[in-house]
């Protein structure tokens, strides 16, 4: 395993991290597709022993079943790892409750829903506690200086953010910076070969910042692994996902993925996440793993050096296209 600054702070994550809304309770939530915890053990297993240091999961994954099953499996497992070693990254926003504070970033929300993930966890401390998407109904003052006093409480030791505007991002590391209050160290963008509009604003802002970047859906949920058009049982009941992929214009890249690949004679996964890790202001792709060998697909990628020519053919028939997964 590689590993890497965590932007600007002297954390040491590895070089991927693995993803954990595929683990949790099929019957809670919006993920059918989950995987229980008794098949989901095997692959955080298999990440400990590759060397991943660094999960990410969210309160409303699998309305908190995810962080459940990723505290307990790390409990189980403490005795060939350190905790202090481990960057465990969770999420806060989304509709956990339906009553009108059973969502949203207000101060109410942000000092109940860390709280809870650190119970579901069963931890004494979140690593990195992120904004699962921006709140218009709360001001980011409110937000920010919530943040600020988790951080200070020990619950949380660093606060990033997720897909959203430039504009917002800026706002909220302004706002923290005037007030002297913790900021952002993170960013979890949408991005991968078939979607790549964070190239436009948010990634250079990142660099310029010194924020670490941990994209979300680097193999743009399997799209970019298969023949165009494949069905998998994910693909057919995962409603957000539908949102994200349907541009007939993205065949052609699916397509040259696969032309590099079977040229390198190596999976397709490796070829698309070896383009996200070829770029500089990323930090660690966060990945999926349902199956035996998608870790070690992932791993392999690290030492993929795509040149010049593979670049080019991957990105040459790329198009503008509509922002997704948070507007």
């Amino acid at each position: 395993m590689k590993y890497t600054r965590f932007g600007n702070t002297g954390l040491q994550v590895s070089r991927l991290s693995l993803g954990c809304m595929s683990y949790g309770d099929p019957a809670l939530g919006p993920h059918p597709w989950s995987l229980d915890e008794k098949a989901s053990r095997p692959f955080l297993e298999q990440a400990l022993e590759a060397g991943i240091n660094f999960f990410d999961t969210a309160n409303v994954y699998s309305a908190g079943s995810s962080e459940e099953i990723l505290g307990r499996a790390l409990a189980d497992l403490s005795s060939s790892y350190d905790r202090q070693d481990l960057v465990i990254a969770t999420k806060a926003c989304g509709v956990m409750r339906p009553t009108r504070n059973g969502r949203g970033l207000s101060r109410k929300a942000i000092m109940t829903e860390v709280d809870n993930s650190l119970r579901r966890l069963d931890m004494d401390y979140i690593d990195l506690y992120q904004i699962h998407r921006w709140d218009y109904h709360t001001p980011i003052e409110e937000t920010m200086e919530a943040l600020n006093d988790v951080v200070r409480s020990g619950k949380v030791r660093y606060i990033g953010a997720s897909s959203m505007y430039a504009w917002q991002f800026s706002k909220a590391l302004y706002t923290s910076e005037l007030r002297g209050w913790t900021k952002f160290v993170s960013m979890q963008p949408h991005y991968n070969l078939i979607n790549r509009e964070e190239e436009r604003e948010m990634l250079p802002l990142c660099v310029d910042q010194g924020i670490a970047v941990i994209p979300w859906s680097p193999m743009a949920r399997g799209v970019l692994t298969r023949d165009w058009g494949t069905e998998t049982t994910r693909s057919e009941t995962d409603e957000f996902g539908k949102t994200l992929y349907d541009e007939s214009s993205d065949r052609t890249i699916v397509e040259r993925v696969a032309q590099v690949a079977d040229a390198r004679d190596v999976p397709r996964a490796q070829i698309a996440l070896a383009w996200v890790l070829k770029n500089p202001a990323v930090t660690a792709p966060i990945i999926g793993a349902t199956k035996e060998h998608h870790i070690p697909d992932a791993v392999a990628a690290l030492d993929i050096e795509l040149t010049a020519d593979e670049a080019a053919l991957l990105e040459d028939p790329y198009v503008p296209h509509p922002i997704v997964g948070f507007a």
